[in-house]
């Protein structure tokens, strides 16, 4: 810390009691001035020699035949007076960056200019502070600090703004140029601690990080420190994403429990202040700050209630880079008196959000007839869309398990991303069950209508398997999964990739041949087909089916057996059909749940992922009807 010194004469101030304060020489005292609760017991010839306002109140006071004067609102209290009061005598005084300030603004207030003495106290400090204090990091944020209990002496006197450019300066300097000493309490460089592979055996100067600055700006009060960042995004030289980690870290040191979720012991008034102001220094670029920051700041703003606008703005910002949310990050709590666990209407929120964000980015090129452009934005869309489609069914997973969950939260969250592209649908099939196994007592039209958001041909082999013991399951979803898989097994022998449906089963489906099922106005009502079957009527169905697609019985698309098709079923092996079944009706407890090893990566919520959560991927292309 820098310091200088100003006098060379002993300090001869003595104290007694609390309140008292005299000079202790063999001259007499013949003033006292009181500052505040404080007596000072002092000579009138060396405060004058320096002071102008103090030759203006000795001058009434002596109008008044009285000795002793008042002043009760100079900035800096005693201590500050002081100061200023050794230095009229030439007593050695030290200022540092802690009551520099203060002194500064007592000196203002007590008119010690050049024009009453040359080298007043004003103007060494104005040297010092120039020369040493704003070229030092560390000093400069320290007197920021100070200047806030001075206001409005301190920000009139410019300090304040010259505070703020150079910290700002020094925040925005190439960090080659770093010389100066910093705190960086996390983790260090490879070349800091000398584990850089490259390391030759010769100490290498130290690198110096781009965030080098933003753990220093922690201690500064929250309307400081939206000054500084102001002011270093002014400048224009520092990146959205660093401005982004220096949120983040202050948020983390000045927010109690931000990094649990929750707001601790909370000043609630003290700390929507805090946060709001945290939400309106926000990069504008997109991906500058890390959506798990966002989504811990959106839990801040709804426990400290903070404004719809600012709410508002943290959806959108969160919405468009939630391809990098985890499940944990939205599991956020309902509000007090909420029927359900999680507020599941907030994270409906922000997947329209990235709806709507990924329609306008693609429309915008579209504009500019920027072919290649969206060709390239196409594959990193889709890419963020199995993201998101994943992240929704692994949110769904979870939020399935609360009985209060009404099944139309569960199916307007699935129907929003039943347009993107997935792979596999294993995940959602988990959801599903999950919220079946959870809900046992909802109607048969709330079953069906879950049921409809899975594409039964886009399962894996092992969520076949569970879905074709699933008893929780409707009939018709029982046809379409032995179905399918039989399908697929008799297509891999015979080397045909698309599967010719049986008039039996292309009934259940819309439209005599999308995704889906529907009912066989025929041979069955809808509610035959909306039963939960039992194991007896699932082997039943089982045996059927293997016997018709061994014999060939397979039906074209109009309704007719042709030579071509009956060529074709004649390949399918009745031997390959039994061991399919067989497989299918394997030992598995028939009751059983459906495991995340089965069906998807869905992490735990705590963001732990087990070495058996891998083997598939949720992922769907569009929204499949199942009735």
């Amino acid at each position: 810390m820098k310091f200088m010194k100003l006098g060379s004469k002993p300090d001869s101030f003595q104290t007694e009691g609390d309140n008292i304060r005299y000079v202790a020489t063999d001259l007499a005292t013949d003033i006292v001035v009181n500052v505040g609760d404080v007596k000072f017991y002092l000579h009138k010839f060396p405060l004058l020699s320096k002071s102008a306002r103090l030759q203006k109140l000795v001058a009434t006071t002596n109008d008044d035949n009285s000795d002793e004067i008042h002043i009760q609102d100079i900035p800096g209290g005693p201590a500050a007076f002081e100061i200023c009061a050794k230095f009229c005598y030439g007593m050695t005084v030290t200022l540092n960056a802690y009551n520099v300030v203060a002194t500064r603004c007592a000196a203002e207030y007590l008119e010690m200019y050049e024009t009453v003495e040359k080298g007043n106290l004003i103007y060494k400090i104005e040297v010092f502070l120039n020369t040493s204090i704003f070229r030092s990091w560390k000093d400069s944020i320290i007197v920021l600090q100070t200047t806030r209990s001075l206001l409005p002496w301190s920000e009139e006197l410019k300090v304040v703004n010259h505070c703020l450019d150079s910290i700002a300066t020094k925040a925005s300097i190439d960090t080659s140029k770093v010389e100066w000493s910093y705190t960086y309490n996390r983790k260090k460089l490879p070349s800091e601690n000398w584990n850089d592979p490259q390391w030759n055996g010769l100490r290498k100067p130290q690198l110096v990080p781009n965030d080098w600055w933003v753990e220093d700006l922690c201690d500064l009060h929250i309307d400081l420190y939206k000054r500084v960042i102001t002011t270093i995004k002014t400048k224009g030289r520092v990146s959205g994403d660093i401005i982004g980690e220096a949120l983040n870290a202050y948020a983390f040191r000045r927010l109690p429990g931000f990094g649990k979720g929750m707001i601790q012991n909370a000043d609630v008034t003290k700390y929507r202040s805090l946060a709001e102001t945290i939400m309106w220094l926000l990069p504008a670029e997109r991906g500058s700050v890390p959506c798990s920051f966002l989504v811990r700041l959106l839990r801040a703003s709804i426990l400290l209630d903070c404004g719809e606008a600012e709410r508002r703005e943290l959806i959108t910002k969160i919405g468009q880079q939630l391809d990098e949310a985890t499940v944990a990050d939205l599991l956020i709590r309902a509000p007090a008196g909420e029927m359900t666990v999680y507020d599941v209407g907030i994270v409906q929120s922000l997947v329209e959000e990235f709806v709507t964000y990924e329609r306008n980015t693609r429309n915008d090129l579209l504009g500019e007839n920027e072919i290649q452009e969206i060709g390239s934005l196409g594959s990193v869309s889709d890419a963020s869309k199995m993201k998101v489609a994943k992240l929704v069914d692994c949110y769904l997973t979870e939020i399935a398990q609360d009985p209060n969950l009404p099944h139309t939260n569960f199916v307007n969250l699935a129907e929003i991303v039943s347009s993107f592209p997935r792979p596999s649908h294993d995940g959602l099939y988990r959801a599903i069950d999950m919220y079946l196994k959870e809900h046992p007592g909802i109607s048969k039209s709330e079953r069906k209508r879950i049921c409809r958001l899975m594409d039964c041909r886009k399962l894996s082999a092992e969520a076949c398997m569970h879905a074709v013991q699933n008893e929780r399951l409707p009939l018709r979803v029982v046809v379409q999964v032995l179905f399918f898989e039989q399908i697929r097994a008799t297509q891999s022998g015979n080397g045909n990739s698309t599967p010719v449906l049986p008039g039996s089963i292309r009934a259940l489906i819309p439209g005599g041949g999308s995704h889906g099922s529907s009912r066989s106005t025929t041979t069955n009502t809808e509610e035959d087909w909306d039963v939960v079957p039992t194991a007896d009527d699932i082997k039943a169905l089982k045996g059927e089916l293997a016997t018709r697609l061994a014999n060939g019985d397979k039906i074209g698309n109009d309704g007719t057996k042709n030579d071509a098709e009956k060529v074709a079923a004649g390949k399918m092996k009745g031997v390959l059909v039994s061991k399919m079944f067989s497989k299918l009706w394997s030992s598995k407890d028939r009751n059983g749940d459906i495991s995340s090893s089965d069906t998807s990566e869905c992490p735990s919520p705590s963001g732990s992922t087990n070495a058996e959560e891998t083997k598939s991927t949720p992922s769907r292309s569009r929204r499949h009807s199942v009735s």
